[in-house]
């Protein structure tokens, strides 16, 4: 037992310094790190609700990369649930999160403690519809799984709700369960319609269940926003702003090297045990356009969103004050200009 332990110590540590050197190739010079001051801290707390999202994989990806940043402690927190992470985020306990934008506005306005870095990826949410549901506005009236109230699923859904002239508040019905049960029952047809991230979408297509309503991956105007975000707690930035932008390097790097050398990205996912089908992480890996954190403005998201949900009567503040109060661009703006493409 314990050879086979070491030969998959051995594997992992080969695949981190593949990964590592893959990224060498986009930009991330040990003598540039070495330059720069150190941390302020060397431990980093990372979220991972479970179960894992796939479109995740740069932040799972990156830890190599931020253990080449100089965090000798990186550590993965489980959390049962996107709406935990997002508390667990708030109060401190993680230093890192990769969330869905759209819930990100919920938490800002809100108040929680939370500050958006940058965006990472377009795209990975998918509404599935049993035959009858054609478009969104077929949804009023209807029953849809999003697995908990406030969580990504959720809001996106609202926001596309309101983009149709929909209340999400009183013209849907939500219903919330663990993503397993939901995905069964929209599969036995107990549910109208089912917003899943992958790996669901994938599980669904390849079983031949349901029809996609929307992608966001791909059908405008979703596509033209970021889905998934890098986000902080405001404390952690203001006491540890070198760690901050450290860390942000690491997994926008990850990002890249995640459209660079998609098999081998997923490969490590389902190593460390994110991905259970390695065939879904790498259909997940390929679709995804990680390398859009270079093109895409992280403030038109926050924009659009906002007025998704001001309209739909889920927040207060307007989209200015959602930017001002939960952003700080100033690392992606620095990045940008050394991690030229």
């Amino acid at each position: 037992m314990n050879n086979s332990a070491d030969q998959w110590h051995r594997r992992e540590f080969l695949r981190g310094a593949a990964l590592a050197g893959t990224a060498g190739l986009v930009g991330l010079r040990p003598d540039r790190a070495l330059a720069e001051p150190p941390p302020e801290t060397t431990r980093l707390r990372i979220g991972v609700p479970l179960p894992a999202a796939l479109c995740g994989a740069p932040t799972y990806v990156a830890e190599a990369l931020l253990k080449a940043e100089g965090f000798t402690d990186v550590q993965y927190v489980t959390q049962r649930g996107a709406t935990e992470a997002y508390q667990a985020l708030a109060s401190g306990e993680l230093a890192l999160l990769q969330p869905t934008a759209a819930a990100m506005v919920i938490r800002v306005d809100a108040g929680d403690s939370v500050v958006l870095l940058s965006g990472v990826h377009v795209g990975c949410f998918e509404l599935f519809g049993q035959s009858h549901i054609r478009t969104v506005h077929d949804l009023k009236g209807k029953t849809v799984e999003v697995s908990g109230l406030g969580s990504g699923r959720h809001v996106v859904l609202a926001s596309m709700l309101a983009h149709v002239g929909l209340n999400p508040r009183r013209d849907v019905n939500f219903v919330t369960h663990p993503a397993a049960e939901g995905l069964r029952l929209f599969a036995e047809g107990k549910v109208d319609a089912f917003m899943g991230f992958p790996p669901e979408p994938q599980e669904l297509r390849a079983r031949k269940i349901g029809h996609v309503v929307v992608n966001t991956t791909f059908d405008r105007p979703w596509s033209q926003y970021f889905c998934c975000m890098v986000a902080t707690n405001r404390q952690f930035v203001q006491n540890h702003p070198v760690a901050t932008r450290r860390a942000l390097r690491a997994i926008l790097k990850a990002a890249t090297v995640c459209s660079l050398e998609p098999e081998r990205s997923a490969r490590s996912l389902v190593d460390k045990g994110y991905a259970a089908n390695f065939d879904y992480a790498l259909q997940t890996i390929n679709e995804l356009p990680y390398a859009r954190w270079r093109e895409y403005d992280p403030e038109d998201t926050l924009r659009f969103y906002a007025l998704r949900l001001r309209e739909a009567g889920m927040i207060k503040s307007s989209p200015q004050q959602i930017i001002a109060e939960g952003t700080d661009w100033r690392f992606l703006n620095e990045l940008k200009k050394e991690l030229k493409g």
